[in-house]
């Protein structure tokens, strides 16, 4: 369909509604190839990252001389009956979303796109790129930095010499999967400052005033999901930071634009 066609409520639902099942085919393929692959990912992207092979733990104690562990003493187990299988699936689906990202997104885009004014559609120029670009950037970071730290620090905790851990591949699977899902969406911040900046909603003086107490939750975030040790929440608390002052001057500029206009 055009842009600069007239559409009913009914076309633009049946646009809405090929624009998600091809979002949803390219997920479920995608997902099929990491099916395919299971055994090579689950080795080499998920249980790797237990061991003091791992990237992460590597390159940190080679140049910063922090994090140099010895193996993880966790054994991973499956108790339930369609544990395994079940986790594999989950693990394929999401794969699937993340990798297909930028086409899901694109999809989504192509039918809000039209509805936007000549100048909007070029104040969100190439939004496609920077959206994707900082949704990786963030999977990277909680893949390569908050999830190792997460693995790193209960999976050497022990509140007692008597108490193994014998961590359910079900838990295991949850903290990196949602670790690493919610910092790629956290990167997004950005983003979201700049719409609730458009419609109104918050205001670069309004992100300055509570700089402080964005801090001081970006801190506590820190010191919750690391080890506790300061080099940790510096390490994970710096991106964060970075992330709310990009957003302040992504809103500084929404509001240049609305004064010239």
């Amino acid at each position: 369909m055009e842009e600069g066609s007239t559409m009913s409520f009914l076309q633009h639902l049946e646009e809405l509604r090929w624009r998600l099942v091809r979002s949803v085919v390219v997920i479920l393929i995608l997902a099929i190839v990491i099916w395919w692959n299971q055994t090579w990912i689950m080795d080499h992207i998920f249980i790797s990252m237990s061991k003091p092979e791992f990237f992460t733990f590597d390159f940190f104690c080679h140049y910063l001389n922090f994090m140099c562990i010895e193996e993880i003493p966790v054994n991973f187990q499956s108790t339930t009956v369609g544990g395994q299988f079940s986790y594999a699936l989950w693990m394929s689906i999401l794969g699937g979303f993340v990798v297909g990202f930028p086409y899901v997104f694109y999809q989504l885009w192509s039918f809000v796109k039209p509805g936007l004014k000549d100048k909007e559609k070029e104040m969100v120029k190439g939004i496609v790129f920077y959206v994707s670009l900082l949704f990786f950037l963030g999977i990277l970071f909680g893949y390569f930095v908050v999830a190792p730290m997460s693995v790193q620090f209960f999976g050497t905790y022990n509140i007692s010499p008597e108490i193994q851990n014998n961590f359910t591949i079900s838990s295991y699977m949850s903290t990196i999967l949602s670790t690493v899902l919610y910092s790629g969406l956290f990167f997004l911040l950005p983003v979201v400052a700049y719409i609730m900046g458009k419609i109104g909603l918050i205001s670069s003086g309004f992100l300055k005033k509570y700089r402080k107490h964005a801090i001081v939750g970006v801190l506590i975030l820190s010191a919750i999901i690391t080890p506790p040790d300061m080099v940790s929440q510096i390490i994970v608390s710096i991106p964060i930071l970075a992330l709310y002052e990009i957003g302040i001057l992504v809103v500084k500029q929404v509001e240049r634009k609305r004064a010239k206009e």
